[in-house]
């Protein structure tokens, strides 16, 4: 009767210490999402883990946001791939919502056809796409907006509302997926427009004296930014407040305009250059002292020579696989090589500012390459293919009757020009003997970053606006290529906080097979030989048979003889082994396979809870010992 008890208490105890195991894991799952504890990263290349940059942004949020992830989950029952990112979408928000200390709140709303949610996804600009199940709309974007209250539900009046949405989460942006939520907070939690500033040579402002407006390109900027025309005669310093700087065309600046831009980017400013050799929209030559006329190109040679930069304003890149056709005035057309239409394989996938353009269109552009023994690092943005050729800006300007000449002994150089880049280093200052005046700076504090482009022709609205007139009689623009797109990322790339430009493109979260890829080109190596010979009998079979086979004449019946039948008996029976061996190497092609699956389910469906079931029967197993030990 005592054994029966003492048995009876050891399954007690065992039972005990399971449930005393289940309930202590919920508790340390709760406490994990609520005080960010033992959350652990176990993917290979960190998806789930927040960037310095984006915690820092996260961290650092004034007002209390809202986040509204609209999915079309029903109309997405049929798309396996979409629903997949919408999870690793979802995760990234809740990421951040746990590490946020209660101001970003999310909601994910289902907008079915015709209800309130889908009018709301409408209202707040997000893009549909065709294509789900029965033929609806699929909406899958972000609107997020400030909250009138702070965190504690009192009110606060000096929180204006604003929103801000991301229309629709490519798939094929996932890289980018961390920058562009981090970029939606950021802008979300600025009380305004950025500020940015911008030196020009060229008319791009326009002249409202005589009704011309600004380039498209700058009405543009002016939508998202507060653009601030600086007098390059004037500048002595570059205000705090300016987030970026554009600098269009500098031709013959004053040393203080250059100094200001010098300390500007060693003090972490940004800057974007647009230098070109062949300045197409220049209408204003200048002659200097010595009567020399300028021929319209553009230079930085101080600053270029401190940031390691080699740039040479007489040179020109064309590039005949890019060529745009243009119009001449016989009404002809032909190819211009030194008009490129640069396409995603000229562009770097890889940085948020071009990765999702498709088309850029330059104009007689300069190059950039790194100096000897820089420090300096450069990363291209845009670039020519290996059909380039470098000739001077002089022949250029001289073929601007006759642009087929410029092919006239054409030689690729088999090289990619740099025509855009991103210059990052420990930049010294351009200036040293102006190290006595306040506030100079020797050196960047850190690492300093430009981005320098070697047109300016880009900028106009000739090579990528399209002019029609509209039913009502008012000119109606349609873009031909992403010119403006380029400048507005740009801008938005470096007017964004340090924290925001240090979000770099992470890895896609969808992993290949790389083991089943492996089998299968084993496999196929191994057996595509014999599949081949096979089929290859089979086909000398099957018109040896052919040719057999007795001819039936209208009423005379079968004429074959006793030795052609066995013969055809023979070659049949062939055909049907050829066939299944094929059969049979077509299953061990599949072998492997199918193996590797199975063992595949046995660790996830069997091994796996096994070992935690075993783990936990021995920890209760020790902890009841060690009880009865202690009594």
């Amino acid at each position: 009767m005592s054994m029966r008890r003492i048995h009876v208490s050891r399954r007690a105890v065992l039972l005990v210490a399971l449930v005393f195991l289940a309930v202590l894991f919920v508790v340390f799952v709760l406490a994990s999402s609520r005080w960010r504890i033992g959350r652990v990263d176990l993917t290979s290349d960190k998806l789930y883990t927040l960037t310095p940059g984006t915690t820092h942004i996260v961290d650092g949020l004034h007002a209390p946001l809202r986040l509204t992830l609209y999915f079309s989950s029903h109309a997405t029952r049929d798309l396996p791939q979409l629903r997949s990112y919408e999870q690793r979408v979802a995760e990234m928000l809740q990421e951040m919502v746990a590490r946020s200390h209660g101001r970003l709140r999310l909601q994910i709303v289902d907008p079915v056809p015709y209800s309130d949610d889908e009018t709301s996804a409408e209202g707040y600009g997000l893009s549909p796409i065709n294509g789900g199940t029965n033929g609806e709309r699929v909406f899958f974007g972000l609107v997020g907006s400030t909250l009138p209250s702070d965190a504690d539900g009192e009110a606060d009046d000096h929180l204006p509302k604003k929103v801000q949405a991301i229309p629709l989460f490519d798939p094929s942006r996932e890289t980018f997926l961390e920058y562009d939520i981090a970029k939606l907070l950021y802008e979300l939690d600025q009380p305004s427009k950025p500020h940015i500033g911008v030196v020009s040579s060229l008319p791009v402002q326009g002249n409202p004296v005589i009704g011309e407006e600004p380039w498209t390109v700058m009405r543009q900027l002016a939508q998202q930014f507060d653009v601030k025309p600086l007098d390059a005669s004037k500048l002595k310093r570059v205000d705090d407040d300016i987030k970026a700087l554009l600098v269009i065309h500098p031709k013959h600046l004053p040393a203080d305009a250059l100094y200001a831009i010098d300390q500007y980017v060693l003090h972490g400013g940004h800057l974007v250059v647009f230098v070109d050799p062949v300045a197409e929209m220049d209408n204003t030559p200048f002659i200097d002292s010595s009567g020399v006329t300028d021929d319209h190109n553009s230079d930085l040679p101080r600053l270029f020579h401190a940031w390691g930069v080699q740039y040479d304003p007489q040179k020109v890149v064309l590039d005949r696989s890019r060529a745009l056709r243009i119009e001449l005035a016989d009404n002809s057309s032909m190819s211009h090589p030194a008009m490129l239409g640069l396409g995603q394989q000229e562009l770097n996938h890889d940085d948020v500012t071009t990765a999702s353009l498709q088309r850029i269109n330059v104009s007689s552009v300069g190059y950039f390459d790194l100096a000897p023994g820089t420090t300096s690092r450069l990363q291209p943005l845009m670039q020519s293919t290996t059909d380039a050729e470098v000739v001077s800006s002089q022949r250029v300007r001289e073929s601007i009757n006759n642009p087929a000449g410029l092919l006239d002994n054409y030689k690729p150089d088999n090289l990619h020009y740099v025509i855009a880049a991103r210059v990052r280093g420990q930049f010294p200052s351009a200036f040293p003997e102006r190290s006595n005046e306040t506030g100079h700076l020797g050196a960047a504090t850190g690492t300093a970053e430009v981005i320098l482009v070697a047109d300016t022709d880009l900028l106009s609205d000739r090579l990528w606006v399209s002019y029609a007139q509209s039913l009502l009689g008012q000119p109606q623009l349609s873009a031909i290529a992403n010119n403006g797109d380029l400048i507005t990322n740009i801008a938005d790339n470096l007017s964004g906080s340090s924290a925001l430009l240090s979000i770099h493109g992470r890895v896609s979260s969808q992993r290949p097979f790389t083991r089943v890829a492996a089998l299968r080109s084993a496999a196929d190596q191994k057996f595509q030989a014999k599949m081949q010979e096979l089929q290859r009998e089979l086909a000398v079979t099957r018109t040896r048979l052919s040719e057999l086979q007795p001819s039936k004449a209208a009423g005379r019946g079968d004429t074959a003889t006793p030795e052609q039948r066995a013969e055809i008996e023979q070659f049949l029976q062939r055909q049907l082994a050829i066939n299944k061996e094929l059969r049979d190497v077509q299953h061990q092609f599949n072998a492997e396979i199918d193996a590797l699956g199975l063992r595949l389910k046995f660790i996830n469906i069997v091994l796996i809870p096994l070992l935690v079931t075993l783990i936990g029967l021995l920890y209760g197993w020790r902890r009841s010992r060690r009880s009865r030990r202690n009594a």
